[in-house]
């Protein structure tokens, strides 16, 4: 990175199943707010702002921080699927290190319907196309079946019948998110469960249960990111600083019917972290707190080896040693993440975002990993997009 980039404050709202929020220009205004708050910055010293959403009319970024102001600046809608909100922070963290903009606002937001996702305009191509028909492709596969069920469970399906991985080993994935998300009031679901609720709840394809399967939600997060030169003149924390960040997308074995977990952006996590570490010369054993994307379990299983958290092949002792929570080597999703806390697309990423933020600050509360100084953020979307960012604390 060029110059130094930092994120002076973060906000987000509390997530909501479909139906209990308020709408998408109210969420995203206030997690904006918040985040303005946070770092103690006016929105009038803002220079750009970045907002993201997948499921909203065009401009609708303008529609939410417009209840901030008018002030003329440049405003560009995101959509990049599961991954908007990172790639809304990963447009803003571009603008700050080139020198274009000295503080930049990141927001996202989502008002969602209740159910499955499902195709917005059924008159032209599906952008996923191409993902649906090597789905469909594979053993048992269903077309009255959610689709993103079916692909990233057909993930899970191959790491199972290449590594021996058990079901109740995606299982435990949803218990310990759910143990995580009880210290999260932002979160949505935080009643804990155990295995046998797990494993019991209806099947939805595969492997993959109900509570295996992340809840269509409502919310908003922000971010303001900023110079260090900003940050010192204006008096600003310019402790957690965004160390290193790639956005990759799917590379040539997502189409060959070959994996199903390069189908669902293995290949896109691999070289996104690979990237980031050796841009910022760390190693994945350095890293005590992750943020991943943990839309199914399934997800979550293939990403730890992804990252390079734990060889290909070993995810599965990695979860049942516990290696994947406190006392382990590395506290993956200590908000709960999206099986828990929910998962509003656009906001998904500045809520991560935000939640390694305040680990880093040491103000997670009962989440907090003790001494965390480097955090690391994957958010995956289909379609497809991988953002990877490194945090780190300084001072």
């Amino acid at each position: 990175m060029e110059r130094t980039v930092c994120i002076a404050g973060v906000g987000m709202i509390p997530f909501a199943k479909p139906g209990k929020s308020a709408n998408y220009d109210e969420m995203g205004a206030d997690a904006a707010r918040a985040a303005l708050a946070d770092a103690g910055v006016d929105y009038d010293q803002v220079g750009q702002a970045y907002v993201g959403y997948v499921y909203g009319d065009s401009t609708s970024g303008q529609a939410a921080l417009y209840y901030l102001g008018l002030s003329g600046i440049p405003m560009v809608n995101v959509n990049n699927n599961c991954s908007t909100g990172s790639s809304a922070l990963w447009l803003a963290r571009q603008a700050v290190e080139a020198g274009i903009a000295e503080c930049v606002l990141a927001v996202g937001f989502e008002q969602m319907r209740p159910g499955a996702l499902v195709a917005q305009w059924d008159d032209r191509p599906s952008s996923t196309e191409r993902f649906e028909e090597v789905a469909l492709t594979q053993s048992g596969a269903d077309p009255q079946a959610p689709m993103a069920a079916m692909l990233f469970g057909g993930a899970g399906v191959a790491h199972m019948e290449r590594f021996g991985t058990k079901p109740e080993t995606l299982g435990l994935i949803s218990v310990k998110a759910r143990k995580h998300a009880a210290n999260n009031p932002f979160a949505v679901f935080r009643t804990p469960v155990t295995l046998e609720e797990v494993m019991g709840s209806p099947q939805i394809w595969g492997p993959l249960t109900r509570l295996q399967c992340c809840p269509p939600t409502c919310g908003a997060a922000a971010a303001v990111v900023c110079s260090e030169e900003f940050a010192r003149a204006h008096g600003l924390d310019a402790s957690v600083r965004l160390r290193a960040q790639s956005l990759v997308t799917d590379l040539p074995g997502a189409f060959d019917g070959s994996d199903m977990r390069k189908v669902v952006g293995y290949d896109m996590t691999a070289k996104a972290a690979v990237e980031v570490y050796e841009s910022a010369g760390v190693g994945p054993e350095d890293i005590p707190v992750v943020e991943l994307h943990d839309c199914f379990t399934a997800n979550e299983l293939i990403t730890y080896e992804g990252l390079g958290l734990t060889p290909e092949g070993t995810a599965e002792k990695f979860i049942v040693d516990g290696d994947n929570t406190y006392g382990g080597k590395v506290v993956t999703n200590p908000s709960g993440g999206l099986l828990s806390k929910g998962h509003p697309l656009g906001a998904t990423g500045l809520a991560q975002c935000a939640e390694l933020v305040w680990q880093l600050r040491g103000q997670a509360g009962d989440r907090q990993v003790e001494g965390a100084r480097l955090a690391l953020q994957h958010n995956l979307g289909l379609g497809g997009a991988c953002v990877v960012s490194l945090y780190e604390k300084v001072g």
